[in-house]
């Protein structure tokens, strides 16, 4: 099979180096890729959100399945036109992305079919949001942009000026956009946080290895929420009655609720959840993979993955096992100084080999280009120095020994990725 990936980052050259893994694949392209899925993948230059152009690329390509992997193209539909265009593509279709799309209509969902997350209210009106929050006095206090905010749309006030602060930057400034037209105002849950992707077909739920992100910029958790400064697989704290308890009481029950309410839901499913001690709880739902979740989720899967996306897209799930590694894998991001506030983009990347990787390691781009056989800067998160080991305190080992190897002016990353089962 030829297959065309659609997005920038490392999940999507997790991706890439997955299904080069398949038998079952022959040429792999990406739009618009990076600096290292260049070489891996025939990268061209048209923008992932580009729908137009990218269905007028498929049709250039004529691949054999598209992969469309980015949050954006998802919600706004290009699953449809993909599919309106003949082409077989791997995501959900527009209405299913919506679980992603509308926090406030994954809340709602949750609410009509009894899934479990935290309470929460609706509201359209910053003065009525704020009032709320002061009538309640209740802090921590989470702020939730309703639509996507690149990872970012979620502020935890610890106090009324923090509150007051968020609401004026999202509801007001408009930081994100329309995204922030309406605002979720939810408890603060406390417990280890667990993420699980599950592969969906519309009415079977596959769940993968569980993993956990790190979120806070700083070492100890600490500074701003980023899009993932790193994981680990498998996640410490979900064991497996912990998992029997997810599926019956949360995944099994989304799909069905989706499919319920006419949106049937075909492609990834990313469950964010809190361990609490009442129980599991969904902190939201993602329309894709993670990233960083699938650089250490996608290298621990044995069987074929072209099987398993054919298999979403034929509505044949329930007929194929999903098996896994029993390693541990661990991924360390790389980012620019600054990140994720201003950083600089354009600094020479050193210490990868001509491929961009590194012996011991699977180096997965994020935010790199690659001109005249050299790597520079070009994002806010750059590298996901991904390693395997027995254990986690193995791959652990092996990835911050191999991340001291590379270098670039104000690369910064977190020192106690999965730590967090040692402090426990």
């Amino acid at each position: 099979m030829n297959i065309l990936v659609v997005g920038a980052g490392g999940r999507e050259h997790a991706i890439v180096r997955q299904l080069l893994k398949s038998k079952k694949t022959d040429k792999i392209f990406c739009t618009p890729g990076n600096g290292g899925i260049s070489c891996d993948a025939q990268c061209f230059d048209v923008a992932a959100t580009d729908i137009a152009g990218v269905v007028s690329l498929t049709q250039q390509l004529k691949p054999d399945m598209v992969f469309v992997a980015m949050d954006d193209p998802l919600v706004a539909g290009m699953v449809d036109e993909l599919n309106k265009a003949g082409f077989r593509a791997f995501g959900p279709d527009k209405k299913a992305a919506a679980i992603e799309g509308s926090k406030v209509f994954s809340k709602n969902l949750m609410k009509k079919y009894g899934i479990p997350t935290a309470g929460y209210e609706v509201f359209s009106d910053p003065d009525a949001a704020l009032s709320y929050i002061r009538s309640q006095n209740s802090y921590p206090a989470v702020i939730k942009a309703d639509g996507l905010a690149l990872g970012k749309g979620v502020i935890i006030a610890e106090d009324e000026q923090m509150a007051e602060a968020a609401i004026k930057t999202i509801m007001l400034d408009k930081a994100f956009g329309d995204s922030g037209n309406n605002v979720v105002v939810e408890e603060f849950l406390t417990g280890p946080e667990v993420s699980v992707l599950a592969f969906c077909d519309g009415k079977t739920v596959k769940p993968m290895v569980s993993s956990m992100d790190h979120k806070r910029a700083l070492d100890g958790d600490k500074g701003l929420n980023t899009g993932g400064m790193g994981t680990v697989s498998p996640n410490p704290f979900y064991s497996d009655e912990m998992a029997a308890r997810c599926m019956d009481e949360i995944f099994l029950p989304t799909v069905r609720a989706m499919a319920a309410e006419g949106r049937p839901f075909k492609g990834c499913l990313y469950f964010g959840l809190m361990l609490t001690k009442k129980g599991p709880r969904v902190i939201e739902y993602n329309c894709r993979f993670g990233d960083p979740e699938a650089q250490v989720v996608l290298p621990r899967l044995k069987t074929d993955f072209v099987d398993i996306l054919n298999a979403v897209i034929d509505e044949k799930l329930d007929e194929i096992d999903i098996e896994w590694y029993d390693d541990s894998c661990v991924c360390v991001i790389a980012a620019s100084g600054g990140y994720p506030s201003a950083y600089r983009k354009g600094v020479e990347i050193t210490g990868l080999d001509e491929k961009g990787q590194l012996d011991g390691a699977t180096i997965f781009h994020a935010g790199t280009k690659l001109t005249d056989g050299k790597f520079y800067t070009n994002g806010g998160r750059v590298l996901g120095v991904t390693t395997l080991g027995r254990d986690l305190e193995d791959a652990l080992d092996k990835a911050y020994a191999l991340i001291e190897k590379i270098s670039f002016d104000g690369m910064q990353y977190r020192h106690d990725i999965g730590r967090k089962k040692i402090i426990y």
